[in-house]
């Protein structure tokens, strides 16, 4: 097997832990003790993986299109147990993705100022580059806002309630939004990724 996709699927396990311990450690800092309870507050992917979502979708991801996305189990919490019932959901959903960007935040200033860190090995940039794309493809994916990604529950919990229709045509039709979104709206957020990973790394992707 290709090891260019070994170190991409090996990234993206880590990354999709990094996103879901986030959102179990948020709930819990907001007084929920599900994800801690069932033993989910940790690092070890073996704990998180899900076979379709962070093998199957990422391989027939790469080969169609030559990037990845994925996810892991998601992390069990109980929303009615967070302190804060106004913005609990919507801070447990922002975790996953905040926690993405903040991979890609310092894995893309260590390779801007790796010449004044003495950082040369080109193994290591090339496989920090991966990191940083990965991580935003990662956070700009589950911000979009499509039952079940982060986007739909952050969301669901600015807009009136006087909007609940609208929030039950796009729970309706999930699936086939997701569906759109991967096979013909992705193309138009790819940019906007090359643009964000341009700006931290410096290094422009055409």
């Amino acid at each position: 097997m290709d090891t260019s996709f070994i170190l991409i699927i090996l990234i993206l396990i880590m990354s999709v832990v990094i996103h879901e311990v986030s959102h179990g450690y948020s709930a819990y800092l907001l007084g929920d003790s599900t994800a801690k309870n069932a033993g989910r507050l940790t690092l070890n992917p073996l704990a998180h993986l899900d076979f379709m979502g962070s093998i199957i979708i990422p391989f027939l991801a790469f080969i169609s299109t030559g990037f990845v996305f994925g996810w892991a189990k998601p992390v069990p919490y109980n929303p009615y147990n967070l302190k804060n019932q106004r913005w609990g959901d919507a801070i447990v959903a922002i975790a996953g993705p905040a926690s993405n960007f903040a991979v890609a935040l310092i894995f893309g200033l260590i390779i801007r100022f790796s010449a004044y860190m003495g950082i040369s090995s080109l193994l290591f940039l090339e496989a920090a580059q991966l990191v940083v794309l990965i991580n935003l493809v990662l956070m700009i994916f589950n911000l979009v806002p499509i039952p079940p990604l982060d986007g739909s529950k952050i969301l669901f919990s600015v807009i009136p309630y006087r909007y609940i229709k609208i929030r039950e045509v796009i729970e309706r039709y999930s699936f086939i939004l997701l569906i759109f979104l991967i096979f013909f709206l992705w193309k138009l957020i790819l940019p906007i990724i090359f643009v964000l990973f341009s700006i931290l790394t410096g290094i422009g992707i055409y």
